[in-house]
């Protein structure tokens, strides 16, 4: 119903605050999209399929947050299987559907089949297996998840206590959960979705000598059938279900599962780089004893690389927000003009401008581990594994920064907007709980740094014993030279008055990052100290390790950029973010810099000033910077976020407009009534049959 709140209008017009904001920089914010997301088309597709979403009823936004986490799985199954008709509606291929399911910004009950499911298949299974059951994936025949995480074991993948005993008799694996503990647990789409399952169970084999005594092999992946296909029940002898509520994920079934000596045949087990002799028993693993996690890495690299789009739709919010909000003025401005925006206060500037310049850093390593993973998955498919444990450390590591820096930096965003970021029309709301699962899922953030520091205490183990040995990488050469200059090695100064050297901005991430390795290496191999004591010590070395990785990489990319199609003052701007993620990154925890003598005492003096003069360098271009991320309206849900900064009058539209099943229920408020509605005659009976 129309009332006099239609003619009303905000105070200050946003609208024209960031028109303002983008006719103050002279970036060009769609080439600067087109060099950041060029890649397999992807601005084209985000623009057409989202169209296509925009029109289907069923991905209307409005309501879903007010859904219970009940209705929440219903609609994201609903959704999953409008996506695969649309699929076939408008000739979509992969790429479209993937992209379909990241604009509707809910983890898809679908999302474990063509992921890990349709991976481990490709990567593990042996060409007679990929044979049969590649086609049954791809024409959705089966629908797939992966049941690795149990209820004891998560990160500590070789404690799993499911089990698959072979039955040298029947040529057959008993598939068993021994233990409560042993059932899976946490395992996506496995909750109510998936008919078939890759189970990761210790593999128990009977040996030669004593048919009663069982060998263990380690974890192993089996494809297991779950489900009946036809009643879509659970088959005999496995117990499985949702595991109830969780932080986010409302949409997705994450499960439980416990198996009751549930047998399947030999071709159940993934064969591609391991073997069973049906006649002598005899268990045979080919090639890397680390491809059996090749799923893992899969998902880690994967995680990185989007990392960088999460932190841009906080960011793009959050700067946008901060331009049109206006709190208090000046106190040294005379007069009374308006209001300040909130942007322009160096204590907002300072949570949200080095998360801006975060933002490029994590986009140009994403693409690294994009080239990194395409190259290694490429040597093993040639029977070359020399590269996988530095995939291995560095997705671990990278995982672990990555995934810290987005999950820290969107509630940073949250607090800067004040109150109104703590509204579902931040557009934080879903974001915020979804993604604070990703620093421990697919292992703890904590604890898969322990990979990163045994592979670098191992590089460097080499460099000190054969310092003269041909390097294999960068960072054999980086610890060779470490070698050689540590005992006269002078601190860098990286700022000289308003002058900043970028390459002694490098030097000092690599140098730390060597001399942290060092210092755990003699800690571990010199002065054999206990795993267990340096836990705190490596896992700050992997840190480190990873920022190095981010400064490199970006060093390397903002050079390039520089005679690359992109205008000035494109390159200069990215320079500055470069500038201003480093060196906030290098303040916010000096002492290691210092004490190995990476940085020079006058460079960590001039810090406080080089920031504050970098973000006053950068505030000018934060909404055009924001632009080039090209986060659609529609992916950020968000009235404080919304392009056209018509943010007050959207919020107003929700409340009002929008709320109806709040707004419009009259309550009985009278504490001696039991009626919750009014007129309802009910006695709150309604409410408790929900309890």
């Amino acid at each position: 119903m129309p009332d006099f709140t239609d003619a009303l209008k905000p105070a200050y017009d946003g609208a024209a605050t960031l028109a303002g904001e983008r006719a103050g920089s002279n970036i060009d914010a769609d080439a600067l999209s087109k060099h950041l997301l060029s890649r397999d088309g992807f601005l084209e597709r985000q623009n057409r399929i989202c169209k296509v979403l925009e029109g289907e009823k069923l991905f209307d936004k409005s309501q879903q947050m007010n859904l219970s986490r009940p209705d929440r799985y219903h609609l994201g199954l609903a959704r999953a299987k409008a996506i695969r008709r649309l699929v076939h509606k408008h000739s979509w291929d992969h790429e479209d559907a993937k992209m379909a399911e990241y604009l509707t910004d809910e983890m898809s009950p679908f999302h474990l089949h063509l992921t890990m499911f349709v991976t481990t298949i490709r990567e593990q299974a042996s060409d007679e297996q990929r044979a049969y059951w590649m086609p049954k994936i791809m024409d959705w025949s089966i629908l797939g998840c992966y049941a690795q995480s149990e209820l004891g074991h998560g990160s500590n993948v070789r404690g799993l206590e499911t089990t698959a005993t072979w039955d040298p008799e029947k040529k057959e694996f008993e598939i068993h959960s021994p233990t409560l503990t042993a059932s899976k647990w946490w395992n996506g789409s496995m909750g109510r979705t998936a008919t078939h399952a890759i189970v990761v169970a210790q593999i128990l084999i009977p040996s030669p000598k004593s048919g009663s005594a069982l060998k263990s092999h380690g974890p192993h992946p089996f494809i297991v059938q779950i489900r009946d296909t036809k009643t879509h029940l659970p088959l005999p002898g496995i117990v499985v279900g949702d595991i109830g509520p969780k932080y986010g994920y409302a949409s997705m079934d994450n499960g439980y599962m416990l198996f009751d000596h549930f047998r399947v045949s030999k071709s159940a087990m993934l064969s591609r780089y391991a073997t069973l002799d049906d006649s002598t028993g005899a268990f045979t693993k080919r090639g890397h004893p680390g491809l059996v996690y090749g799923s893992l890495t899969f998902v880690r690299a994967n995680i990185i690389m989007n990392a960088r789009l999460v932190l841009a739709r906080a960011v793009t919010i959050a700067v946008r927000y901060s331009c049109v909000r206006r709190q208090f003025h000046d106190r040294d401005e005379k007069g009374a003009g308006p209001e300040m925006k909130v942007l322009d206060y160096p204590t907002v500037q300072i949570r949200i401008l080095p998360l801006l310049a975060t933002t490029f850093a994590l986009h140009y390593t994403g693409e690294m581990m994009f080239e990194l993973y395409g190259s290694t998955r490429e040597s093993i498919e040639r029977g070359d594994f020399s590269t996988i444990a530095e995939l291995h450390s560095a997705s671990s590591g990278l995982k672990s920064l990555c995934t810290t820096l987005a999950a820290d930096g969107i509630e940073t965003c949250r607090r800067a907007m004040g109150g109104h970021g703590f509204g579902g029309g931040s557009g934080l709301v879903g974001i915020n709980a979804d993604y604070l699962s990703k620093p421990t899922v697919e292992g703890d953030n904590w604890m898969i740094t322990q990979q990163v520091a045994a592979y670098l205490i191992k590089k460097m183990t080499t460099a000190v014993e054969k310092p003269d040995s041909p390097p294999a990488d960068s960072v054999d050469e980086l610890f060779q030279m470490y070698i050689r200059q540590r005992d006269h090695r002078i601190p860098q100064n990286a700022i000289h008055g308003t002058n900043i050297d970028d390459k002694a901005i490098v030097e000092i991430f690599q140098w730390r990052a060597a001399d942290l390795t060092y210092r755990a290496y003699r800690a571990r191999v010199v002065d054999k100290k206990s795993w267990n004591s340096l836990l705190i010590q490596l896992h700050e070395l992997s840190r480190a390790y990873s920022e190095q990785i981010l400064t490199t990489t970006f060093h390397r990319a903002f050079a390039s950029t520089s005679s690359s199609s992109l205008s000035a003052p494109t390159p200069s701007v990215l320079r500055t973010c470069f500038r201003l993620y480093t060196l906030y990154t290098l303040s916010n925890s000096p002492l290691p810099f210092l004490t190995s003598l990476a940085v020079s005492q006058p460079t960590l003096d001039a810090l406080p000033d080089t920031i504050l003069s970098l973000m006053s360098e950068l505030r000018p271009h934060a909404v055009k910077l924001v632009d080039a991320w090209a986060i659609p309206g529609y992916l950020l849900d968000s009235a404080l976020g919304r392009y056209d900064g018509r943010v007050y009058e959207d919020l107003y539209d929700r409340a009002h407009r929008k709320n109806d099943e709040m707004n419009k229920t009259v309550f009985n408020v009278d504490w001696r009534s039991e009626e919750v509605v009014k007129g309802s005659g009910d006695d709150g009976k309604r409410i408790l049959s929900k309890l």
